[in-house]
């Protein structure tokens, strides 16, 4: 019998609402369905405001909820292993935090069916020690960049750095701006995209605005706009997976190169892209050691820089 190990964790106020087997599998590190079949083997407690619920792997849990859960330990394969990754960087580094510049192909950390390059794992090989908050393989991460998405993030090195950074994104106090490049001209031209999103109805590796997501708010501002696509900057107020990608699929403009969700194949190919054109631009957060506000900027890498060159000099499908 496999090693186990007991989780638990309460429910934040951004979270209210969500599905049980999401976070648990959010908090293990495991896929939804090993969730659900926590659930199903009676290796999960939910308890809230003094009563124990039902934990069906669909049940919304409210904020305040604390759930407990008896988990198989990680796989090997998704424990952290030290690696060199090629175009990872580090920006900004002390006792408290380091700040890396994610390319990408790279993982902010291990899980169950990816055995790429990760974050966690470029700093171990770069001999960088990290907080020991978190599953074990994902310790010091406090927010995510998809695979295909590169630039800034912030990790923890310490514990009282780790809760003030979980704190600092719970709370929306951090500046989390991202620059795309979408296909079409948005209109309007600047705009509140306040769309709930979820899992999408027939495909669960995807996601979609659906009427009984969770509340999903995206600030744009198109900065350039050409023929077939527009350079914008967007501010995220909420922080679900995928929301950039989604939202701007949800308008009719995905971002250009995003095959995912709808972006024009032929469009990616003029542009030499292989994955979305979306940036971690800049990241701004209260420094846990010092109080004070720190910001860090990451320029365009070079496949991103030269889809933008192509769409400004207009040799590109219209």
């Amino acid at each position: 019998m496999s090693a186990e190990q007991t989780i638990e964790f309460a429910v934040s106020d951004e979270d209210d609402g969500a599905r049980l087997d999401a976070l648990l599998a959010r908090e293990s590190g495991g896929s939804r369905s090993a969730a659900a079949a926590w659930c199903e083997q009676d290796r999960v407690r939910v308890w809230h405001e003094g009563r124990q619920l039902k934990p069906a792997k669909s049940l919304k849990v409210p904020a305040g909820a604390v759930i407990t859960a008896r988990v198989p330990e990680p796989e090997e394969a998704a424990r952290v292993v030290a690696q060199v990754v090629d175009g990872f960087s580090i920006v900004h580094e002390d006792a408290d935090v380091v700040v890396v510049d994610k390319p990408t192909g790279v993982a902010a950390h291990p899980s169950p069916g990816w055995h790429g390059p990760t974050v966690v794992g470029a700093l171990a090989g770069l001999g960088v020690n990290i907080a020991t908050s978190g599953a074990p393989e994902r310790q010091g991460i406090v927010h995510r960049l998809d695979v295909g998405t590169s630039g800034l993030m912030v990790v923890a090195k310490n514990e009282p750095s780790y809760a003030a950074l979980k704190r600092a994104f719970k709370e929306r106090t951090v500046e989390k701006v991202y620059h795309t490049l979408v296909q079409g001209i948005p209109d309007p031209l600047r705009g509140t995209i306040d769309a709930p999103i979820g899992r999408h109805p027939g495909h669960s590796w995807r996601f979609a605005v659906v009427e009984d997501g969770r509340a999903s708010v995206t600030h744009y501002e198109v900065l350039e706009a050409f023929g077939p696509a527009s350079l914008a900057e967007v501010h995220l107020e909420t922080g679900r997976t995928h929301q950039i990608r989604v939202h701007f699929s949800a308008l009719n403009h995905p971002c250009c190169g995003d095959l995912t969700y709808g972006a024009d194949p032929r469009l990616a190919a003029d542009l030499g892209l292989t994955r979305q054109w979306l940036h971690a631009h800049r990241l701004g957060f209260d420094h846990p050691g010092t109080g004070r506000r720190v910001r860090f900027t990451s320029e365009y890498p070079a496949d991103l820089s030269f889809a933008l060159e192509a769409v400004r000099s207009g040799d590109v499908l219209n």
